[in-house]
């Protein structure tokens, strides 16, 4: 199953990623499939983009709102928000741990022989601090004589914007070297910060600081795909602790917002069948792996 994971990660990234004449263009894709919200941290800006990324969508929305309410404009974009609405509520965070190409990055990362650290668990709420200051907050009520704010999580902070869109397009348009400035350093420098941290850590960027995973999580407990524990059948062995990338106890939290739906609980350390993916009110796969995992053993 982990295998499978791993090429439906590598697909995802590279459907949404599905413009491959950037090296011609020079530029980024600007054609009608660009009105697609990419469910995963995904770039806009990114030369091969196909998709538009939810997160910088809403920060443009926030951004215009003072704006267009003074110019009476009343632009509202529930396209963006229903988009992201519909994604969390059918998937939440499996989007984290099947989707999204900067998990992917990470957990190649974290493959790299080193020592391994964990993450202490307050700097989870990291996240939920960027999803409302960054991505709400500052693009909303810090704005210019204009009425305009900025999309303070892409420009200041976002690594997956960087590696995407900043390094590429730096590339593609060495003319672009002229406008770098203090901003860009810092911003290679954040992708330092977490490219380093991914090696010793796992995931430290979903973990820790990024807004979507944030926003995703407050689906967790009830959206449509999620993992569901049988405490009938649960011994309390503390086996699903150990090969957690996300470093939970799910016995003792099956409903954590920080749950990615990796199923490396279910089908690499229950087996005894506690654990199941559950659709739609229907639990799939609980009974025939642990039964194959024990006449194995």
């Amino acid at each position: 199953m982990e295998a499978v994971r791993k090429w439906i990660q590598v697909f995802s990234t590279l459907l949404v990623n599905g413009f491959w004449g950037f090296p011609v263009t020079k530029n980024i894709y600007q054609g009608p499939l660009k009105v697609i919200c990419s469910p995963g941290l995904n770039c806009y800006s990114c030369p091969a983009s196909i998709a538009y990324c939810p997160l910088g969508s809403l920060q443009q929305l926030l951004l215009g709102i003072r704006f267009s309410l003074e110019t009476g404009s009343m632009y509202v974009g529930t396209y963006v928000v229903g988009s992201m609405g519909l994604i969390g509520a059918v998937l939440g965070r499996f989007v984290c741990g099947w989707i999204c190409p900067f998990g992917l990055f990470q957990e190649i990362l974290h493959k790299i022989p080193s020592v391994k650290w964990r993450i202490p668990k307050v700097l989870n709420y990291g996240k939920y601090l960027f999803l409302a200051l960054f991505v709400v907050v500052f693009p909303l009520m810090l704005v210019d004589d204009f009425g305009f704010g900025a999309p303070w999580f892409c420009k200041y902070v976002c690594p997956a914007g960087t590696l995407e869109a900043g390094i590429p397009m730096v590339i593609l348009q060495p003319e672009l070297k002229s406008t770098i400035g203090w901003l860009y350093w810092n911003k290679i420098s954040i992708l330092i910060l977490f490219v380093i941290w991914s090696v010793v850590s796992s995931r430290p960027f979903c973990r820790t600081t990024c807004p979507l995973g944030a926003f995703y999580s407050f689906f967790n407990r009830h959206r449509l795909i999620r993992l569901k524990l049988n405490e009938e059948k649960c011994t309390q062995c503390g086996a699903c602790h150990k090969v957690c990338p996300m470093e939970i106890n799910f016995n003792e939290t099956p409903h954590s917002p920080e749950c990615i739906s990796c199923l490396r609980c279910m089908t690499k350390a229950c087996t005894y069948g506690a654990i199941s993916l559950d659709v739609a009110g229907y639990s799939m796969l609980d009974d025939a792996l642990p039964v194959k995992r024990k006449a194995v053993s």
